[in-house]
């Protein structure tokens, strides 16, 4: 419960009277402080007037003033500067490493903030605050959703530094990367990064200008080539032996083994082999995919870069040997745009940031606003509560506060969570 003693004092829900400390000495709270999210006292620079005094210092915040001393905040001399220790059971004084009394007060969490935060807690619907939503003054949700918007943005930028620390900052290929994880639709997006980080982007790009050697990489890294097919067609053949002539000619790393690839459950045009034979078109027919993404200054332009069919052979199959009616297997509206979305739209943020160009940063925003709200069922719940969702901006905002905030139950950092929290 001191998670939530850490909110009363927070947002100063205090209690109808004076404060006091355990002395008797009346404690008029200024400014709550800092809240601090590392080692180290609960907030910062709070600001109190203790018995006519004023103080600027830290605040620590315990269920029971006892955890003081189990913390070992007595013998730390990171404490030596709180100037309140709060606490809603005192049973013991506390002394801070110096020796010095540490003055405390007594502040229990209101009955119910209490009740609200249980009912958060343990709502079996989801949205757990779906109650509230619908009566919400529209700055509030515009406000929350647009904070949520920039956490997002700065969640995928932290990613995409972390793929180009381990790629010798190539923003070419950790977008490349990127693009190709958000081909996997979810539920292979784990196995095409995987696939992604085995290619020897300097050795196809030797052969970038044929396709059909583009293919060989991609399918052969891939581990789709090392099957036995008892029927195995012309093409297979021809590809298998390419790669394995490549294989020895660059001394490629070790493919991948089918079994990372997954086919339950799939459409047939969601197949691994489909997305690589898109990925392998729009590989050898655009160079420089991240500098010309970065330079398309239309929601159009980005659409029409990212348009990719796939070789002559993979009209007619979905995957190798089993022929299909013939059919044009283009990258659907759909799926383009939530390629956009997931990989173009981050690095315009995370690229921005990195050359200082708000340009860029601002080309994102206007770009995920332009966009339709995705659908998916975590959209559609808060729909269903009475949330209106129009924009790819508000969707990204919203799996953002699921994944963050309702998933991990962190009512308390939640603005939605804190107005239900305040009713009466």
């Amino acid at each position: 419960m001191e998670q939530l003693l850490h909110y009363v004092w927070k947002h100063k829900i205090f209690p109808l009277k004076m404060l006091q400390t355990t002395t008797g000495e009346p404690v008029e709270v200024i400014d709550a402080g800092l809240p601090n999210t590392n080692a180290g006292p609960d907030f910062f620079n709070a600001k109190l007037k203790i018995g006519g005094t004023h103080w600027v210092g830290n605040v620590e915040i315990h269920t029971l003033s006892s955890d003081w001393l189990k913390h070992g905040h007595d013998k730390d001399a990171a404490y030596n500067n709180v100037i309140l220790h709060v606490a809603e059971t005192i049973d013991c004084e506390v002394f801070s490493a110096n020796g010095e009394k540490v003055p405390q007060l007594q502040l229990s969490c209101p009955e119910a903030i209490l009740r609200h935060y249980e009912e958060l807690r343990h709502a079996e619907i989801y949205p757990p605050c779906y109650s509230i939503l619908s009566s919400l003054p529209k700055l509030t949700v515009h406000s929350w959703l647009s904070a949520l918007q920039v956490e997002r943005f700065e969640q995928k930028a932290r990613a995409i530094a972390a793929r180009l620390e381990r790629l010798n900052n190539n923003w070419e290929d950790v977008f490349f990367i990127t693009l190709s994880r958000n081909f996997g639709f979810g539920l292979n997006g784990d196995a095409f990064e995987t696939w992604a980080g085995h290619l020897p982007f300097r050795a196809i790009d030797k052969h970038r200008d044929n396709l059909f050697q583009v293919e060989a990489f991609f399918f052969g890294q891939a581990g789709l080539l090392d099957e036995e097919l008892p029927d195995a067609d012309e093409y297979y053949l021809k590809l298998q032996k390419e790669f394995r002539y490549l294989q020895h000619k660059f001394e490629l790393p070790a493919p991948m083994t089918i079994t990372q690839w997954r086919f339950l459950r799939l459409r047939p045009g969601n197949f691994p082999h489909v997305r690589l034979a898109q990925l392998a078109n729009l590989y050898h027919k655009g160079q420089s995919l991240l500098s010309r993404a970065m330079e398309a200054d239309t929601l159009e332009a980005v659409q029409k870069l990212l348009t990719t069919t796939t070789s002559s052979y993979w009209k007619e199959h979905f995957n190798f040997s089993k022929a299909s009616p013939s059919q044009e297997k283009q990258v659907g509206k759909n799926a383009q745009n939530l390629i956009v979305i997931n990989t173009v739209i981050p690095f315009l943020y995370a690229y921005g940031l990195h050359k200082a160009d708000e340009v860029l940063c601002d080309r994102a925003t206007r770009f995920l606003e332009s966009l339709k709200a995705e659908d998916n069922h975590i959209i559609r719940q808060w729909s269903g509560a009475g949330l209106h969702v129009s924009t790819a901006a508000d969707s990204q905002a919203l799996l953002q506060l699921q994944k963050e905030y309702c998933d991990k139950k962190d009512c308390l950092r939640c603005r939605f969570g804190f107005e239900h929290l305040r009713q009466k």
